[in-house]
């Protein structure tokens, strides 16, 4: 769960980037003591998520606006439910409308796609993984959203796992140099960091088990036929992830191959957003 401190962070810098000097649509048109009660619609079916985030929106905006919970984070919810209801001043409310909105629409959005893919792979033992293709500063929002969705997350950034990836490999020279370098680095700085490296092809794989020194491969872009060739070359030495062009439709197809990983970018970065809305009532 992300924590509160960068919750409230993340939130507060939502605001300012939305309200600025103040809404003076509402501040013109609205009466500052009238009150009165809004609830969030739902207007497609979905795994609920954001939950968390909205509450704080409202906080900050108005701490004295008075929330009615009716589903929870991870609750599938369905066309015409009502997700809450808030109620106070008519100006904190659509202060905060919009930013609530695009929280539990986006974050929706991501659970339950992401909970698409767990479901397709049941019975298997891979995992599904989120990558690093998120929205610039929502990416902890974005994260917390898969997990509600029932998926994992990858690494959180640059700086809590080694990923050698094709360029890595490429600058350094070789598979081999790489491993080295980053064994060597990890080592002098006193690291205790899990690394992972990408194979691109089956030869790369063979390379990689040659060498050793990693915690996992990545198979970027293979076939299924190559990812079960190469889980039964690595035969349980290090964990293995298939990544690269993997879509709702052929993912149990890796799945079955064996490998304990499946990272998937279009959770986050090719996602519907789920409908609702926020109507007076």
């Amino acid at each position: 769960m992300m924590a509160d401190r960068l919750l409230e962070r993340v939130i507060s810098e939502a605001i300012i980037e939305d309200v600025g000097e103040g809404d003076h649509t509402s501040l013109a048109c609205i009466n500052p003591d009238a009150a009165g009660t809004a609830r969030l619609l739902a207007k497609q079916e979905g795994v609920l998520a954001g939950m968390r985030a909205a509450m704080e929106v409202f906080r900050q905006t108005d701490s004295r606006l008075g929330i009615i919970r009716f589903f929870n984070d991870g609750d599938t919810i369905t066309q015409g439910d009502v997700v809450f209801e808030v109620t106070g001043l008519h100006q904190s409310i659509l202060r905060a409308e919009r930013l609530t909105l695009n929280i539990l629409q986006r974050m929706s959005g991501i659970a339950t796609q992401t909970s698409k893919y767990v479901k397709a792979v049941e019975g298997t033992r891979a995992k599904i993984l989120d990558t690093r293709k998120t929205s610039p500063g929502l990416r902890m929002l974005e994260k917390e959203a898969v997990r509600i969705g029932g998926g994992m997350n990858h690494r959180m950034g640059l700086y809590d796992m080694v990923m050698i990836k094709d360029n890595h490999i490429d600058f350094a020279g070789s598979i081999a140099a790489a491993i080295d370098r980053t064994r060597k680095y990890l080592k002098e700085k006193g690291l205790s960091l899990k690394v992972e490296i990408e194979a691109r092809n089956i030869d790369d794989v063979a390379e990689i088990l040659r060498t050793g020194g990693v915690d996992r491969i990545m198979f970027d872009n293979f076939s299924a036929d190559d990812t079960l060739r190469a889980v039964e070359m690595v035969n349980g030495r290090f964990e293995t992830e298939s990544s690269g062009g993997i879509t709702l439709e052929t993912v149990r197809s890796f799945a079955l191959c064996g490998v304990d990983f499946i990272s998937v970018g279009a959770l986050t970065h090719q996602i519907s957003s789920l409908d609702m809305s926020l109507k007076a009532y």
